[in-house]
């Protein structure tokens, strides 16, 4: 039997209007009004919004000791029915090897929403470039390099970026990076240790705006030189997003994201009593709140293009994890959860207070975050042929956001008592109704890998100067 959503208002990137929504194998088949109810199942979605499932470009479901695929319905819960993982490279083998074990061991027969991955760069050996050309047809579109902490396997120097840079043009591979400069934060670190700082606020000094911007700049020029477009990711300052909006302006193809907390929580957190700060250590720190208001005006005028939550819940959460470093703030895990409370951040802070439309929305959460990753259309819109990934939006809630409503298997939340306007009424992955109103209503594991396409969006106006 086909599933038939009557009555809502459809809310695409560029338009809202009202229209029926016929399901049929998976697939939306038909979008039109006053479609026959024929034998149809009804779902009645009278003063409700109907979006496209949310997209999640940036979530880490394995690497930094964070809780892997068997906590990803917390993204159902929240209205998200794709998530886009980093499958990080083992040591001792290649990126191709380790993201096929990562997509086959992991997250196949355990995710719940549907899946996709990008590539990530631990080893800084130069046998890197001879994968690059083999990638695409292995389903990496997207490369991630870390520039940032210096002495582990995630740490990647600038020749080698450079180089990879030259060849993923060739591919239509996209490079996305962590810029933050790893020289200045060791420095600032051991500076920090030696004056006796010890609380989480020393995560912040050791990681001030400054070495983002420096990194953000750096990358620029280096992607300038390779010739090949870039997407920056979790963006946080004014300066990088000023760097980024000076590029565009000049025609190069760079592009960047922000992620939920950057928006929403700022330095005071981190001061917080009874090392409760720990909670928001985050890689790059929280900022003051100026650089907020920049980020979201980054937003607004579209210098950022889509909004992820860099989720990455530390295994043991603040108990077990975070206290770690209770006396040596250098040994606090980084990350934060924030894979199911995403779209009520962005509409809540975002929608509801002025700063962004409804289609903004769809454009920052659903559309955008698929077109970065090569899964668009199938995923991230509502057209015939898509994927039924659909979320019905009950914008009349009103509540908090609280630790005891969260599928994110860690002991806080990083939103705890904020505002939450609007709710995931229904949540459909493939016209399957898997959560509802806050709770998990489908069975676990149901989701499938999505294979992505190369020359993302990344690559729209590469070598047209637009």
């Amino acid at each position: 039997m086909a599933l038939l959503i009557k009555n809502g208002t459809i809310v695409s990137s560029t338009a809202e209007y009202q229209a029926d929504i016929l399901i049929e194998d998976e697939k939306i088949k038909a979008i039109a009004e006053n479609i026959d109810p024929a034998d149809h199942e009804l779902v009645d979605a009278s003063g409700k919004y109907i979006f496209p499932g949310g997209v999640d470009e940036h979530v880490h479901m394995g690497p930094f000791d964070t809780y892997g695929f068997e906590t990803s319905h917390a993204a159902l819960v929240g209205g998200t029915t794709t998530i886009v993982d980093f499958a990080p490279q083992d040591e001792g083998d290649t990126v191709i090897n380790s993201f096929h074990r990562h997509k086959d061991e992991k997250a196949q027969g355990t995710a719940s929403p549907d899946f996709s991955f990008h590539g990530m760069v631990m080893d800084t050996s130069e046998a890197l470039l001879d994968e690059i050309p083999k990638m695409v047809e292995n389903g990496i579109v997207n490369l991630k390099f870390f520039m940032a902490y210096n002495g582990t396997p995630f740490h990647v120097e600038d020749d080698l970026i450079f180089k990879a840079m030259q060849i993923c043009k060739d591919y239509g591979i996209t490079p996305w990076v962590h810029c933050e400069n790893g020289d200045m934060i060791e420095v600032l670190k051991d500076e920090l240790v030696e004056e006796g700082v010890t609380k989480p606020i020393g995560h912040y000094l050791s990681s001030p705006p400054t070495v983002e911007d420096e990194a953000v700049q750096r990358l620029i020029y280096l992607a300038k030189l390779a010739d090949c477009p870039i997407f920056i990711v979790h963006n946080t300052t004014a300066g990088a997003c000023a760097n980024i909006k000076r590029a565009q302006n000049e025609g190069q193809p760079v592009y960047g994201e922000t992620c939920t907390h950057y928006l929403a929580i700022d330095t005071s957190y981190l001061e917080k009593d009874n090392f409760e700060g720990a909670k928001w250590v985050c890689g790059p720190a929280i900022r003051p709140k100026e650089h907020i208001k920049a980020v979201w005006k980054a937003i607004e005028d579209g210098t950022l293009m889509s909004i992820g939550s860099d989720h990455a819940a530390v295994v043991g959460g603040f108990e077990k994890a975070k206290k770690r470093g209770i006396d040596d703030f250098t040994k606090i895990p980084n990350g934060v959860p924030g894979m199911q409370d995403r779209l009520y951040m962005v509409w809540t802070q975002g929608v509801e207070k002025g700063r962004i439309s409804k289609q903004d929305f769809v454009r920052l959460c659903m559309e955008n975050p698929a077109k970065l990753c090569g899964i668009y259309p199938q995923k991230g819109a509502l057209l015939p042929g898509s994927d039924a990934d659909i979320l019905i939006w009950d914008p009349s809630y009103e509540g908090k956001i609280l630790v005891e409503n969260s599928y994110e298997g860690t002991d806080y939340n990083t939103f705890e008592g904020f505002e939450q306007k609007g709710i995931a009424d229904k949540v459909y992955l493939r016209g399957q109704l898997m959560a509802e109103r806050g709770e998990l209503v489908g069975e676990k594991g149901q989701g499938r890998y999505i294979r992505p396409k190369a020359y993302t969006v990344c690559y729209d106006k590469y070598h047209k100067g637009e």
